[in-house]
């Protein structure tokens, strides 16, 4: 069974993560939802979410795919966490599929793992990296980077990811059991 990391900090987009997760584990991958600190976290929307455990908890577990929610301060958040920025390096260096949405591939681009790739983002979230080649798409694929805009391609960009973790099949079982 493919296995996925979903971090959330203060302040994430509660929508994004929580799709993410939801549609990942409708699949049948295993989906560790990791807080950045221990407890329950407030999202950029107010809502109250209490991860199923903690970055440190897991920090030296092997997964298939790390995945970011955006959402404002959530994002700045995760870009501060020198973890953070360590396991996406860790995981880029092993061919591991690293994703973001919203504003989260400004975490990737501050990891320096977006340099001379394309990617998307929620608008203007990347002007402060010139060295990536920003795409207004609703997803980017680059080697084994995925991008995403934001809330509103959430439901797509999970969906994407459980394709890759799985197959084709699965993805349509999984969409088709949604009523899209």
């Amino acid at each position: 069974m493919s296995s996925a990391l979903v971090l959330f900090a203060e302040g994430s987009e509660e929508l994004e993560a929580i799709t993410i997760v939801n549609i990942l584990r409708r699949g049948v991958i295993s989906v560790t939802f990791a807080g950045l600190t221990e407890g329950a976290l407030r999202g950029s929307r107010g809502i109250v979410i209490v991860p199923d455990t903690t970055l440190d908890a897991v920090f030296n577990q092997d997964f298939d795919l790390i995945v970011l929610p955006g959402g404002q301060p959530g994002t700045r958040n995760l870009k501060a966490d020198a973890r953070v920025l360590q396991l996406l390096q860790r995981f880029a260096a092993q061919g591991k599929l690293v994703a973001a949405i919203c504003a989260a591939p400004s975490v990737l681009a501050e990891a320096g793992l977006l340099n001379g790739k394309q990617a998307t983002c929620y608008p203007s979230c990347l002007e402060d990296y010139p060295q990536v080649h920003v795409q207004t798409s609703a997803m980017i694929e680059d080697g084994k980077f995925i991008t995403s805009r934001g809330p509103g391609t959430a439901m797509d960009f999970a969906l994407l990811l459980l394709e890759k973790l799985t197959n084709a099949s699965t993805r349509q079982t999984v969409e088709t059991a949604l009523v899209r």
